[in-house]
């Protein structure tokens, strides 16, 4: 992925020969190869740090307070140094010699025109290329387009330690959420009910309160003849709903269920 001179990211056509992927737990791909990172290490603090902020470098000071606090600062620029240069030496190959962090005038920042990608902006890239095409009404590119976006993201945020990276997670959260949403009612409005099925409970498994997640699984389960089960997701939300909020599902929810009670033909 790369910027464009107006500031946006646009998606490669090749895969990135480094990848930091901070969506689900931290991990590190060299070629598409998972490299082994000691958890919770200096690798990793570095690299998330870097890449929670990859549009903006880093200062130094920051980078040391987080990986060395309370140390000799010489001492701790020393063994930042040398971290760099031991990641430089893992992936100078595949990176056509360069550095995968570059450094001048106080800060740090991912190489990213060398090749140093970031799966959360690969995610936001591919969702904001979903949109574009959705705005021009190439339904069948966004959804392919979607597809892939939500084939990145493996998990919320991994890192939440201030907050601006809990805001970060939730933000990229609710993008997740919205883009499940679209590719369930894409795939039921095209009467494709086990595909439209998947996303809708993988949208409830991050969020079980949706209640229009819910109504959707309800649907698909009356549409493929399992109106028993679509009874049992009904019950399932009044009961998520109550232990959550204490609160009775919407109009909209109740009136669904007594029609697949009484009428499940006309759902």
């Amino acid at each position: 992925m790369q910027r464009e001179a107006q500031g946006t990211w646009k998606v490669r056509p090749t895969n990135w020969p480094v990848m930091v992927c901070l969506l689900g737990n931290f991990r590190l791909l060299k070629c598409g190869q998972p490299v082994v990172v000691p958890s919770n290490g200096k690798v990793e603090v570095l690299l998330a740090s870097l890449a929670l902020r990859h549009g903006s470098p880093l200062p130094r000071d920051t980078l040391l307070s987080l990986l060395w606090p309370n140390h000799d600062p010489v001492l701790a620029g020393q063994s930042l140094n040398s971290l760099v240069y031991t990641l430089r030496k893992q992936f100078a190959d595949v990176l056509g010699g360069a550095t995968p962090i570059l450094q001048g005038e106080g800060y740090y920042r991912l190489n990213t025109e060398a090749g140093v990608g970031v799966d959360m902006v690969q995610f936001e890239a591919l969702v904001e290329e979903g949109n574009r095409q959705l705005r021009h009404d190439d339904l069948p590119a966004a959804i392919s387009t979607y597809c892939r976006a939500v084939d990145v993201y493996q998990g919320d945020l991994w890192s939440s330690i201030d907050v601006f990276e809990v805001m970060e997670r939730e933000r990229l959260r609710a993008c997740y959420l919205n883009v499940l949403a679209q590719l369930a009612d894409y795939h039921f409005a095209q009467q494709m009910y086990s595909v439209c099925l998947d996303f809708a409970q993988r949208l409830l498994t991050s969020d079980p309160c949706r209640e229009d997640a819910h109504r959707l699984v309800m649907r698909c389960n009356v549409r493929l003849g399992e109106r028993a089960q679509a009874l049992r997701q009904y019950q399932l939300c009044t009961r998520i709903l109550r232990d959550e909020f204490d609160a009775a599902p919407e109009r909209a929810t109740v009136t669904l269920y007594e029609q697949v009670r009484l009428h499940p033909d006309s759902v």
